[in-house]
């Protein structure tokens, strides 16, 4: 028997196997238009989210620094009537809030997101800003802060 008509094993087999070629690499791009698209909507969603959220935070301003001046004023009658008289009129026109005083003034902060200043400890507001050295009220510091966290401006016309 010669060389070329001995049995092959399975060893001389592998040994006989070439390495195959390695593939090309992976593009990390997208290889479609679609998501380009995609790509384009998602950025475009989160930029009109960026700017609702920018223009949700202005226009709420007045009622950060609002809560941040009750906060430091407690429950003094005439400190905060000042603060929500202004509070109001930078949430509403000029024509329709500043004109209001006594019960009027306090239907309107029950009307607009309050309860409590009618028949409560809101009533105080309405002889605080005329009278000096009044004594604090309990829970009129909470009532106010509730009113400016939610009271609605309604659409102008």
């Amino acid at each position: 028997m010669n060389g070329e008509d001995a049995p092959t094993t399975l060893i001389d087999l592998l040994d006989m196997l070439a390495e195959p070629p390695a593939p090309p690499p992976v593009a990390m791009t997208p290889q479609t238009w679609g998501w380009g698209a995609l790509l384009a909507l998602v950025l475009l969603a989160l930029a009109w989210l960026a700017w609702r959220t920018w223009r949700h935070r202005r226009a709420n301003a007045y009622r950060r620094a609002a809560l941040a001046e009750l906060a430091a004023a407690g429950d003094d009658p005439a400190r905060i009537a000042g603060i929500l008289r202004r509070t109001a009129l930078a949430a509403w026109p000029r024509t329709r809030v500043a004109s209001l005083t006594g019960p009027d003034w306090l239907a309107f902060l029950d009307a607009t997101g309050g309860t409590g200043f009618v028949d409560g400890p809101g009533a105080a507001l309405a002889r605080a800003p005329y009278r000096d050295g009044q004594a604090p009220v309990p829970g009129l510091g909470d009532l106010a802060a509730g009113w400016v966290r939610r009271h609605r401006v309604e659409a102008q016309a």
